[in-house]
């Protein structure tokens, strides 16, 4: 059985689509923040979230398959969290097990497999139980599969075949098995046969008293052995172990097939459990909207928002984020500059956010968000300083970016917040002109945050139809407003603004 909620035609795993600038993406973008409120402390959920969130969908058709399946989580969030627990409890009472019984003798796999084949039945019936009540209910084409397939392999016969199996198999009758005589006259090929379970009936009873006055024996030789002969009881042993040998491995292996089962259901289930746990976690704060986005393909260059907002920023603030409103249709460059601390930043970091977000299935911190589908995310951020560092700060940054440089394909998505503002202005305006220009010539979608104004400016002057400038807005009182309108840039970022807010508050301190 195949649980398909993550793909259509293929397993969800751990990891295996991380791109490979991972961590430069969770420390830039502050991903943590996220995916601990998807994981409300599981550390299962944190490994989930972060694998699927980290491996973006390139295809359109994927991102659509998830968030049909998203959106049935939503609609019915008691019934998903419902077959969620009953896959964790599954495995969970299949894991205690092990503390029970040995795997050290075939006898010892036969008891622990009956013994777990028999709780992963209740579990089943469970699960069908549940897609016969509640199936009908979802549409997307994801669950509507699932739930035809619980209901097609786990029917009224399947059920009860199980149940009929496992009670043979406690063998509270006794063992018939066959074998032929091998080399040296020992035992080959071991068979253990079917034991009819039937109890037999008073006439049966009366029948079986006579055969036996009358020493009538129709099955066989047979034979006794004696209460003190311990080696003969040995023998019967090993004879019973060679017959129940191969049973024990088959059930075993049956076993197994239905617990990696519950822990596909249980890893699939798990990122769509993480949604709604971030949805409920972030929706309690009073105006926050989420939205499902609309992936367009790669070729477009397209990114439109309104509200957008740094989720990772709301899910710490008590306060309401602001949202800002983006119209990015053809746009390849977007430049962001404007006073300080008025929310430049906080916007890159939406972006990438909301790419991540909405190429792994999820909904997106916005009212509404359009977006063509990337090959990757990248950042470039400014770091603090490092004591540490044998070289330079401007090394550094240029070491990062050929790290970025050897990776990034077109039709990928750069994010750069303050780069090359580690030296003068002249300098870092020249090196970033010329990284700009080249990646741009290959297709790559640049968001770029920066105070160097001879950059910006010589961007602007250009008057390219493909580029955007945002200006993060400044009341004439000096006001922030954190939110990004459309702008020339200008020469200042209003550093003394802040400089007259913190001498102001330290003067009427003294």
């Amino acid at each position: 059985m195949k649980v398909l909620l993550m793909f259509r035609d293929r397993d969800f795993a751990l990891g295996e689509d991380s791109p490979a600038n991972a961590q430069e993406l969770v420390q830039d973008l502050d991903l943590e923040t996220l995916f601990r409120s998807m994981a409300v402390g599981d550390n299962f959920l944190l490994e989930v979230t972060k694998s699927a969130v980290l491996g973006s969908l390139k295809d359109r058709g994927s991102i659509l398959y998830r968030q049909e399946i998203l959106n049935d989580c939503i609609e019915f969030s008691e019934i998903v969290r419902e077959i969620y627990g009953l896959s964790v409890d599954a495995i969970e009472r299949e894991r205690r097990i092990w503390g029970w019984f040995s795997t050290s003798s075939p006898d010892s796999l036969l008891y622990r497999s009956v013994e777990a084949l028999g709780l992963h039945l209740e579990s089943l019936e469970r699960l069908r139980k549940l897609a016969d009540e509640h199936g009908v209910k979802f549409r997307s084409e994801g669950f509507k599969r699932f739930f035809a397939m619980i209901v097609r392999e786990l029917d009224d016969a399947y059920l009860h075949a199980m149940k009929n199996h496992l009670e043979r198999l406690e063998f509270s009758g006794g063992i018939l098995m066959s074998a032929d005589l091998g080399t040296d006259f020992r035992g080959a090929n071991y068979t253990l046969h079917r034991l009819d379970l039937k109890k037999p009936s008073w006439i049966g009873h009366v029948q079986e008293w006579i055969d036996q006055i009358a020493h009538k024996n129709d099955t066989g030789l047979t034979f006794e052995v004696d209460p003190r002969d311990e080696s003969g009881f040995s023998a019967l042993e090993d004879l019973r172990t060679e017959g129940i040998a191969h049973v024990a491995v088959a059930l075993a292996q049956s076993s197994d097939h239905i617990l990696s089962f519950f822990k596909a259901l249980q890893l699939e289930l798990g990122f769509y459990v993480g949604c709604l746990n971030l949805r409920e976690h972030a929706t309690a704060k009073p105006g926050v909207a989420f939205c499902m986005p609309s992936p367009l393909p790669e070729e477009n260059d397209v990114l439109e928002g309104r509200g957008l907002y740094d989720i990772s920023l709301s899910l710490s603030m008590r306060e309401l984020v602001v949202g800002t409103d983006i119209a990015g249709t053809d746009k390849a460059l977007v430049v962001i500059t404007g006073a300080n601390r008025g929310g430049k930043s906080t916007f890159l970091r939406s972006v990438g956010l909301a790419q991540l977000m909405m190429q792994c299935g999820m909904f997106v911190p916005a009212q509404e968000f359009r977006a063509n589908i990337c090959r990757g995310v990248f950042t470039h951020f400014k770091r603090e300083e490092d004591a540490s560092m044998k070289s330079g700060k401007l090394d550094e940054e240029l070491s990062r970016m050929s790290t970025i440089i050897e990776r990034i394909t077109p039709r990928c998505v750069l994010l750069l917040n303050e780069s090359f503002a580690s030296t003068n202005e002249r300098e870092g305006s020249e090196i970033a002109r010329q990284i700009v220009h080249a990646l741009l010539e290959m297709n790559v979608k640049i968001f770029y945050v920066t105070h160097l104004f001879d950059l910006a400016d010589g961007f602007y002057r250009q008057k390219q139809d493909g580029a955007l400038f945002l200006r993060a807005e400044r009341l004439d009182d000096g006001t922030r407003t954190f939110r990004l309108l459309e702008g020339a840039p200008e020469p200042t970022s209003y550093g003394e603004d802040l400089y007259r807010r913190i001498f102001r508050v330290e003067s009427e301190n003294l």
